[in-house]
């Protein structure tokens, strides 16, 4: 088995708010891929005394755990269990209903020797390869079928888009959102290598189309997550303040490559 893992911050002054994983239980059976990509509140009151990269840390932490302890328990359960876990970690500390409450995007898969499962919530990203060489992607694709107009200010999408029917959803304190994720199964025999990527790699993509997901894929497996990081930071660096592709808030994003060949 081959696993590569990356993830660099958009800005070395501050914290990394991704969070990356490969977990391999001691029986060597199996094992799971864990990405999570933290949304950075807008300026002001979040109701919680926590950072971002802490909710990251530990909510990822809990579900690299419980995705190789669980084998039998479904992906969204074992998301449910690690929101659950994560929220009473703060819940009397914190408010956890405010819309801002920390919170990230998911992408999980797990293998055994039978199935690959996986798991997309928001914007991070699965890229699962066939054997054959075809590449498809997993994407929760709700945020980006929104309106630019629907977007308009921060206070706008809390108060009509973010964990809303009709919106959008990330992993925050509520463990129903569980069930709004992407998930489904394959033969494991269907599946040769996989890559979770959060929204500051696949900017190489969704931003700079640079090629396509099987080109992103190939790149990554014939360079490695880290030239694919390297990569976005170059296109990057030449757009500059210019900010000529659209979408891009921020110069640099963190960014969270992990490559698994099973």
């Amino acid at each position: 088995m081959r696993t590569e893992l990356v993830s660099e911050p958009g800005d070395r002054a501050y914290p990394n708010e991704d969070f990356a994983s490969v977990g391999l239980p001691a029986s060597g059976q199996g094992g799971s891929l864990v990405v999570l990509d933290g949304v950075t509140p807008p300026r002001g009151k979040t109701g919680c005394l926590h950072s971002v990269p802490w909710y990251t840390a530990r909510l990822g932490g809990a579900l690299t755990e419980l995705t190789v302890s669980l084998t039998d328990v479904p992906l969204a359960d074992a998301l449910a269990r690690a929101i659950a876990r994560t929220s009473e970690a703060h819940a009397e500390t914190c408010d956890l209903s405010h819309p801002r409450t920390p919170q990230a995007t998911v992408a999980v898969a797990r293998w055994s020797p039978d199935t690959v499962e996986y798991l997309v919530l928001s914007d991070a990203a699965l890229l699962l390869e066939s054997p054959d060489g075809v590449v498809t992607p997993v994407l929760d694709d709700r945020l980006s079928r929104l309106p630019r107009s629907a977007l308009a200010s921060d206070a706008v999408i809390d108060a009509t888009l973010r964990n809303k029917e009709g919106g959008f959803f990330t992993a925050a304190a509520d463990p129903a959102v569980a069930g709004r994720a992407v998930t489904g199964a394959l033969p494991r025999t269907e599946v040769r290598a996989l890559a979770g990527l959060t929204d500051g790699a696949t900017r190489w993509v969704e931003k700079f189309r640079e090629g396509d997901w099987t080109d992103l894929f190939t790149f990554v497996r014939k360079e490695g997550p880290r030239a694919l990081v390297d990569r976005v930071r170059a296109l990057e660096r030449a757009d500059g303040e210019e900010r000529v592709f659209l979408g891009r808030s921020k110069t640099h994003d963190d960014a969270t490559a992990v490559y698994v060949e099973l």
